[in-house]
């Protein structure tokens, strides 16, 4: 038997198994996907995951306001960068007017970017891990409760399927993710059940689009690359130049989940392109590559709850387990952070909270409280 299974390799899945390695405690971190990061996702121009690339998932952090991720990045000996803001900035008012330019303001905050993009502190998380408590294509179907403590049904990704028993468990997962795709025997109260069900999952029901050019042209046009609009496709767009030069625009689109399935991938990477031209120039229409990401169709990441745009998750600090669960299972999603839910912060923040309530444990590995 396990001492832990993690489920979920995102950032507090790989944060929580870092901090548990460091105390000795035994562990298996298991991963539905190929990959490691969850919605941390470095993309080569083809969409492959790389060391240098573009942010399909989460691009920003700031120091200042989320001291946690900015530790963890010094600690793990990260570069880091401000977010490209020189320049004027863009706003598309109305479709029958012109965009206008202004003045960018400076920003209270800057917004930080990794070197390397977000996907080097999982890279690095993942260097401290011993290879074989990873399991990769591993896909957590069902947990039962047992006289010690909880049974993992897993399904592979080669049809294959497997039990694990651990003594505690952490989801680091989104809730609502949770509750869609992982059977509970006993099941979860109906009030916790209903609570995951309706926790907004960060990212799931938007869609970012890429353009990666030869150089950065908005730059010389004296433009930040930051642009609003009130027209769309997109809705806020910004400079992805990475760390090393390799330059690229991106942007939000503002086209809900079932619209952009309805309309397709080719003319939703026409649209983004003519928008991008209309803020930046022709040069725009010219890239080397293009990436449209749309969380919403990853089932990894959405359920169809999430289909439908819902707000930014509040924090609060009523326990996300009750009844018998409580006493074996521990949520750790970003989600769940009494600080910063959602954002890579809130996934360190709910990470060591999650483990700091297995190292609590009574002597029959039960665990004393969890909020």
């Amino acid at each position: 038997m396990r001492a832990v299974a993690i489920v979920g390799a995102g950032l507090a899945g790989l944060y929580a198994a870092r901090l548990l390695n460091a105390k000795g405690v035994d562990f298996v971190l298991i991963e539905a996907r190929d990959r490691l990061g969850g919605r941390i996702l470095t993309a080569d121009h083809a969409g492959l995951p790389c060391e240098d690339g573009f942010d399909l998932g989460p691009s920003w952090y700031w120091p200042r306001a989320q001291p946690e991720m900015g530790a963890l990045i010094d600690e793990l000996g990260l570069g880091s960068f401000g977010q490209h803001s020189d320049g004027d900035v863009v706003f598309e008012r109305m479709s029958r007017e012109s965009p206008r330019r202004y003045r960018s303001v400076e920003q209270e905050q800057q917004s930080m970017r990794m070197a390397g993009g977000s996907a080097a502190v999982v890279r690095a998380l993942a260097r401290e891990l011993p290879p074989e408590r990873i399991w990769l294509n591993a896909r957590v179907t069902a947990m039962s409760l047992i006289e010690d403590g909880v049974e993992l049904s897993i399904a592979h990704a080669d049809g294959k399927t497997e039990v694990l028993t651990a003594r505690q468990v952490i989801a680091a997962l989104p809730p609502r993710l949770l509750e869609a795709t992982v059977t509970f025997s006993p099941d979860q109260e109906l009030s916790t059940s209903k609570r995951w069900r309706d926790t907004p999952t960060w990212m799931a029901p938007h869609a970012k689009f890429f353009a990666i050019y030869d150089r950065a042209f908005w730059r010389e046009a004296g433009l930040s690359g930051t642009a609003q609009s009130m027209v769309g496709p997109m809705v806020e767009m910004h400079d992805a130049t990475t760390a090393s030069g390799r330059a690229a625009l991106f942007g939000f689109l503002g086209v809900g989940a079932e619209q952009r399935a309805s309309i397709g991938k080719e003319a939703l990477t026409r649209a983004c392109l003519d928008h991008f031209a209309r803020i930046y120039g022709d040069e725009a229409l010219r890239p080397r590559a293009t990436l449209l990401k749309d969380w919403a169709a990853d089932p990894l990441t959405s359920t169809p709850a999430d289909r439908a745009a819902g707000g930014h998750i509040v924090p609060g600090d009523a326990p996300w387990v009750s009844g018998p669960w409580q006493q074996r299972l521990v949520l750790a999603g970003s989600e769940t952070s009494p600080s910063e839910p959602g954002y890579l912060a809130g996934a360190v923040a709910a990470a060591r909270r999650a483990v700091a309530a297995i190292l609590e444990t009574t002597e029959d590995g039960r665990l004393r409280s969890i909020t």
